[in-house]
């Protein structure tokens, strides 16, 4: 649900703009990591205290894959070292946090460390942070009180009808598709794939960005089910090959591809690599027990069937997306209105 009532609060005088909106002025486009970042940061407190707000809800969390275009260099962790009791594992999807985590959550953004993510309260409140210290508030009230706050800072609030990164449904194919949940359908079809031999791993998205592979058989896909992260993405893909030499001789001479393989210990591993590490990835590969390669392009490798995790009480609240396979269009075609 859009809130009626947004902000723009960035340090860019917006005298300082050229009439296409462009900032020319002196300012700098990273985190000072100082007094202006603090004054950032008391301005989301007060936009918080004036919507009655104390806790936020982390939406559609995200760390770097591959390739990573912050103004910063990420830090161990992406920035969420101690933030979390439960460690980094503590950042999904729906996570109820503090406004003071929130807070904390915001300059970690602001210092383009590499964890990103909304942060919300629903109905009532949300913030997040774009390029060059671009700060979006939204509220259900006007927040007249905070605004003014916020220009004591230093800091300039401006209203605008919607922000550029306010969660939108990507595509319009992921628009007509209804996306699949991972519920007990799910996982008994799963079963039956894994038991017939045409399904033998399961990539679990956690994190955009950050992936988990999952090596199944009849013993162990309740196991795996038990240990996802909440509101997790999943696919579910054919078993990897024991022909290790058939799988390298396949890898292209150029692009991006995901090696996936097992070691001898029987843990599944991945990386993304584009030529320049391929060398690389071939000798990481080269002594599995059993292999596959992904391209990393989208469409050019499509998992078995995908779906969603709900919430514990069967209520699929992630916004997110699968990119929905053959057999999802057969399933959406079966369970109209879902």
């Amino acid at each position: 649900m859009q809130l009626p009532y947004v902000y723009r609060v960035t340090k860019y005088d917006p005298a300082d703009r050229d009439a296409h909106g462009y900032y020319t002025g002196s300012e700098d486009t990273v985190s000072d990591h100082g007094e202006v970042e603090a004054s950032y940061l008391q301005a989301v407190a007060a936009f918080a205290r004036d919507a009655g707000v104390d806790h936020l809800a982390v939406r559609e969390p995200q760390v770097p894959s591959f390739v990573y275009f912050g103004m910063e260099p990420p830090v161990d962790g992406f920035g969420l070292d101690g933030l979390f009791p439960a460690g980094p594992a503590g950042f999904y999807d729906g996570a109820e946090v503090s406004l003071e985590i929130g807070l904390q959550l915001v300059c970690v953004m602001l210092r383009d460390n590499g964890a990103w993510c909304r942060l919300e309260a629903e109905g009532a409140f949300a913030v997040h942070v774009g390029w060059d210290q671009y700060l979006y508030i939204s509220s259900s009230r006007p927040c007249e009180e905070a605004s003014a706050h916020t220009r004591e800072l230093g800091l300039f609030p401006e209203r605008l009808r919607t922000s550029p990164y306010a969660f939108e449904a990507e595509g319009e194919e992921q628009e007509q598709v209804t996306q699949r949940p991972g519920d007990d359908d799910f996982w008994a079809e799963l079963h039956r794939a894994v038991a017939d031999g045409s399904a033998g791993i399961l990539e679990e998205t956690y994190l955009e960005g950050a992936s988990r592979w999952h090596r199944l058989d009849r013993d162990t896909v309740d196991t795996v089910r038990a240990r996802l992260a909440p509101r997790a993405r999943l696919a579910a893909w054919p078993p990897l090959s024991p022909d290790i030499d058939a799988v390298l001789k396949a890898l292209p001479t150029e692009g991006l591809v995901e090696g996936v393989w097992q070691d001898n210990d029987g843990h599944i591993h991945s990386a993304i690599a584009d030529e320049t590490a391929f060398p690389e990835l071939t000798a990481r590969m080269r002594s599995a027990r059993a292999a596959a390669l992904l391209s990393a392009y989208a469409g050019e490798s499509v998992p078995l069937f995908t779906a969603v995790m709900p919430d514990n009480d069967g209520v699929l609240r992630a916004r997110w997306r699968t990119e929905p396979t053959p057999s999802d269009r057969d399933w959406a075609l079966r369970h109209p209105g879902r």
